[in-house]
């Protein structure tokens, strides 16, 4: 492979096939996992119904309580910013609104660019930011791992080769928008094997919660 205009093309033809793929079959594999652990057999009589707890749950466990804030506000606001920005560039960018459309034949209205620019500009600064208190803060050092890092890197990577693109900073075009690319598929890659799967299975794992704590009568 010789020339960024290759190195772009292999990034949107072969490679973004088999990120698909890994993708694909890795979070259908992860998800059968979870479901087919499956639940102890509950014998107690039911105090409640599950259905409406667990949903309660899925939207109370979202929004952080007063006393989470007050122990860690940084990680909620900090840590806020940077998921519903990484979300609004995701969904909401013209160029990955086409990518799903021409993927799923849906679609939706963009923002203008320079929100979209704005947007961006702020997720890099909340992820330094979150970086940065992550080697700093005595406790979450000490219980960060390898895995916290690389995942942190690639959202990074992702973010950062799309602000590059967008702005055109490297040159020539091809190569960055084929990192920004590339990027976007390592993650892909990564997703269901990493933390980050916890993009599909948070309101899973929050609504069966919801539904156990329910079924006690009790509210979680």
């Amino acid at each position: 492979m010789s020339g960024s205009m290759e190195f772009l093309l292999w990034t949107k033809g072969p490679m973004f096939n088999i990120a698909i793929a890994i993708f694909a079959i890795g979070l259908l594999v992860r998800i059968a996992e979870i479901f087919m652990l499956g639940r102890k057999k509950n014998f107690a009589e039911a105090r409640a119904g599950e259905w409406l707890p667990g949903l309660r749950t899925m939207v109370t466990r979202t929004v952080a309580d007063p006393g989470t804030f007050q122990r860690a506000p940084f990680n909620v606001v900090v840590g806020w910013i940077w998921h519903i920005g990484f979300l609004i560039t995701l969904l909401l960018f013209l160029p990955h609104i086409a990518l799903i459309e021409s993927l799923t034949g849906l679609s939706w209205p963009a923002l203008p660019n320079p929100v979209i620019s704005l947007v961006t500009s702020v997720t890099l600064v909340a992820l330094i930011a979150t970086l940065v208190h992550r080697m700093t803060h005595p406790v979450k050092r000490r219980i960060s791992t390898v895995e916290d890092y690389v995942v942190w890197a690639v959202v990074f990577a992702v973010v950062l080769t799309g602000w590059l693109a967008y702005y055109r900073l490297v040159n020539p075009y091809p190569l960055v928008l084929g990192m920004h690319i590339l990027s976007a598929e390592i993650m892909l890659i990564l997703l269901p094997f990493t933390k980050l799967t916890h993009i599909f299975t948070t309101f899973i794992a929050r609504w069966y919660n919801g539904a156990a704590f329910g079924r006690k009568g009790v509210q979680s």
